[in-house]
This record gives C-alpha cells, structure tokens and sequence, in this order.
C-alpha cells in the first residue's frame, strides 16, 4: 500500500511496558518506514526507555503522571501532518495502520478510530467491555452521535485536530475528551475495525475498571455541563421545580380548604427551591452563551491549521 507524501508521526504513551515496547516500535517501523516514532515515557521503572531506543525510536518523557498528561506533551512537541497514537502495551494492530492512513487522508477525516475487534478472549475483559459499552451509550446519547468505542488507545489525527485540541484531562480519560472534542465541533470523523490482542506475557494493564470508570464518567458529565450548560442547568431546574410544585401542591390544597398553612417550613422549602430552579436556567441561558463564543474559538484554531491539500 503506497501513502501519500506526508510527514507521519507514532506517538506511543507508555509506563512500565519492557516486555512489549520493543514489539511496539518494530511493528510501526515495518508498515510505516518514512515514519517518525516517538516513545513517550512516563516515569517507568524499568527498562521501558531503553528497549524502546534499541528499538529505533525517539524516546523523550514526561514527568507528570498520567496519559492525558503525556498525549498533551507529544501534541504539543511533535510537528507532523498525521498522527498515529497508539498505547505501548503490543495489544493494537501495526499492521492496520497504513490502512487507517489511507482512510484518514482519503476521505478527508480529522480523526479515524481504531475499533477493537477482540482476537484473543483474554484480550478484553468483561469488566472492561460493560464498562466501554455504557460509557459508549452514555456519551452518544448526550451528544447525539453514535460512536462504538470511545475508549480506544488506537487513533489517527489530522494536524488540523492535534494543533487544535486543549488538552485537558490528566488521565485514561483523555479518549473521552478527545472523542467530545469532535463531536461538539462536528468534525469528520469516522471508525474502522482492527484487531485486538492479549497483552505479552509481562506487561500488566494500569487501567483500573472501577476507579477509571468512574473518572471517565465524571468526565462525561463534566464535559456535559461545560459544553452544554443549558440542558444540564435547564434539567437541574426542572428537577427542582416539579419537587417544589410536588411539595406546594397539599400546601394549596389545604390553604383553599381551610383558608390556613399548617406546614410553613415545607412552604418555605417548596418556595426556595423554586427561586433555585429559576436561578439554575438562568444559568444554563448565561453559560450556554458563553460556551458557543468558547466553541467559536476553538473552532477558529481548528480553521487556522491547513488541511492536506495545502
């Protein structure tokens, strides 16, 4: 398969990976040999970082634990007009690589992702496949697009979408902003299936499923409310004004029976939380106004970057 003339790029985000880094790194240099690899250590403990120069790649590191950490310092060092991001752990499929180039550039996308079609039964486990497959559901139903795995460590970039994407999670959750990011700007993206191994006998998996599923929950939900604060604001009043008008609604009743309110403090609590709802839609309409200037901007740096054709 014969790629376009472009500079390509292998980012590899890694900790503690000796047994398979050099797997890694072999495996990219045969299919994309005009390719640059970097090999992004973060603070391992064995011999990661040499495995991975006698390999061939660049190795360069990050201090600051945590994958989103080290995914914001490649994009921000590495120059290159494709991008491959890939996890050190030998579990993703160099081989379809070239492919999902191919597919990027040809089909104009700014972000291809690689779909994991499991090949060994060890490779995905169950914990991690219910928990993909909520987070996945979760997602596309807040943000209204339909997306299959959202939590894939196997990607493909435009520069168009790495020189403009504000990094801003620290950890695994990094697949769930950088998946948002897209969808709130409707960028074209799209997936391609690609097969997933075990891990090499060696390497252990950091992804921890409950502590993880939850931080990329909390993600979602963050990334809810700043992205579209008005239905977040909005439901939140909603909330507390059917509570308030559940609470009132005996209160009325016995005032229009008895002329009397026998229950002042739920009164007062039905009333307060009604001056709540108020108070939250009136700011989902102030932060929904904020949000699109935000996502104008970042739209805007998106704009600002060339696409292939130039």
């Amino acid at each position: 398969m014969t790629l376009p003339l472009v500079r390509i790029a292998v980012l590899i985000p890694c900790f503690n990976e000796e047994a398979a880094i050099a797997t890694v790194v072999s495996g990219f240099a045969q299919v994309l040999p005009s390719a640059k690899i970097y090999v992004y250590d973060n603070n391992s403990s064995d011999r990661t970082t040499a495995a991975a120069r006698s390999a061939g790649a660049e190795v360069r590191n990050e201090r600051r634990q945590g994958k989103g950490n080290v995914v914001r310092r490649m994009f921000a060092d590495v120059d290159a007009d494709v991008y491959v991001l890939v996890d050190g752990d030998a579990t993703y499929d160099a081989a379809s690589a070239p492919r999902m180039i191919e597919r990027l550039i040809n089909e104009n996308l700014d972000m291809l992702v690689g779909r994991r079609v499991d090949r060994d039964k060890e490779a995905y486990r169950p914990g991690h496949r219910t928990g993909n497959w909520m987070l996945t559901g979760f997602l596309s139903n807040v943000f209204g697009q339909s997306s299959n795995d959202i939590l894939s460590g196997y990607r493909v970039f435009s520069r168009r979408f790495v020189k403009s994407f504000p990094v801003l999670s620290g950890g695994f959750e990094i697949e769930t902003e950088l998946t948002v990011h897209a969808l709130e700007l409707m960028l074209p993206i799209a997936e391609m299936d690609t097969p997933y191994f075990a891990r090499p006998e060696g390497s252990f998996s950091k992804l921890n499923t409950w502590r993880d599923g939850f931080r990329i929950l909390f993600t979602i939900i963050k990334l809810y409310r700043s992205e579209k604060p008005l239905r977040f604001f909005g439901l939140l009043g909603f909330v507390f004004a059917l509570i308030s008008v559940g609470l009132a609604i005996p209160i009325f009743v016995t005032y229009l029976e008895e002329g009397l309110v026998p229950r002042l403090p739920t009164a007062v609590l039905s009333t307060g939380l009604m001056i709540v709802a108020m108070l939250s839609l009136s700011s989902g309409l102030v932060l929904d106004t904020v949000t699109r200037g935000r996502r104008e901007m970042k739209l805007l740096a998106y704009l600002s970057q060339a696409p292939f054709s130039e």
